[in-house]
């Protein structure tokens, strides 16, 4: 049996929300170990904060180039109409060709 859903973790805004879960759960981890002084633990909760921050600057990057291309994107269909239309147009006629011939 086929299911046609997406999976939970194929979905960007499902990533986008185990991300954010991800990140507030390991600082409430941070928030309850403050107090230990176990020398492992305290080593532990360094790479932690460093991978929290390492993370939240990898976002910020990836969003940057993400809205950076769809600008570029954006202005090369409006320079170039015509031949975004024809090439769309003939993008579906491939994959409607090759689903057809699947089934």
């Amino acid at each position: 049996m086929k299911h046609n859903q997406a999976k939970h973790f194929e979905t960007p805004d499902a990533l986008r929300h185990d991300a954010h879960t991800l990140a507030e759960d390991a600082q409430a981890l941070l928030d309850v170990t403050r107090e230990t002084m176990d020398e492992k633990v305290q080593a532990a909760r360094e790479r932690l904060s460093e991978t929290i921050e390492h993370s939240r600057e990898m976002y910020s990057d990836l969003q940057e180039q993400v809205v950076k291309r769809a600008r570029k994107a954006d202005e090369t269909i409006h320079e170039h109409p015509y031949q975004t239309a024809f090439v769309a147009m003939g993008v579906g006629a491939m994959l409607g060709f090759i689903l057809s011939r699947r089934n």
